[in-house]
């Protein structure tokens, strides 16, 4: 199964664990039976529609990737979510 590491404020909202191994084909589906595993994510990384939220980048073994984008067994999923501050 596809791995997802999470950082500081998504982890703390997955149970405070960092990477979570996921089932799923596709980035989108990942992220589906992430919000499935932890509730408290749901929300966070998908919008009602399930699309990926504008603020949320996802990384695939390293590089930029869209929701759309395949994952395979051995894949890591790096999910970032935007910092603002002034």
């Amino acid at each position: 199964m596809p791995s997802v590491r999470l950082p500081g404020p998504l982890k703390k909202l997955a149970g405070g664990r960092a990477e979570h191994r996921l089932p799923g084909a596709t980035v989108t589906e990942v992220l589906r039976a992430l919000a499935e595993e932890e509730p408290a994510t749901d929300g966070w990384l998908l919008d009602e529609r399930g699309h990926l939220r504008p603020h949320i980048s996802v990384f695939v073994n390293g590089e930029r990737s869209t929701p759309e984008a395949p994952v395979g067994e051995a894949d890591r999923v790096d999910v970032l979510q935007a910092i603002s501050g002034g």
